[in-house]
């Protein structure tokens, strides 16, 4: 998935906002003020995504695709770091993502999910 379409559809969530955290150099997409996804650069530089995942199911997918790694500089049991080269499919990547989303969407008060 190319950075374009990770914007528009992480943009499209209900109540999502972004940000340029300029000293990561990344663009940071939030929920109620809690982060969902990033899209920058890992130390190589790399284009890279990272998104909060189940440990089992960030594990699953780890093993499954060789371009989804322990998240990069994150907590390595729930972060997940996607390089968007191509390798790993865009239905894969929009999945991540909604996964993402629901688990920080659902750590919300009920008050701040309206």
């Amino acid at each position: 998935m190319n950075y374009l379409r990770l914007d528009e559809y992480c943009s499209a969530k209900m109540g999502a906002t972004k940000d340029f955290k300029e000293e990561w150099n990344a663009t940071r997409y939030m929920v109620g003020g809690k982060m969902f996804a990033l899209q920058g650069e890992d130390n190589t530089p790399r284009p890279v995504i990272i998104l909060k995942l189940p440990p089992a199911a960030g594990d699953f997918l780890r093993r499954q695709y060789n371009y989804i790694i322990p998240g990069y500089y994150t907590n390595k049991n729930l972060w997940n770091s996607v390089y968007p080269d191509g390798s790993v499919p865009d239905g894969i990547v929009r999945d991540m993502v909604g996964k993402s989303y629901a688990i920080l969407f659902s750590s919300l008060t009920k008050k701040a999910q309206k």
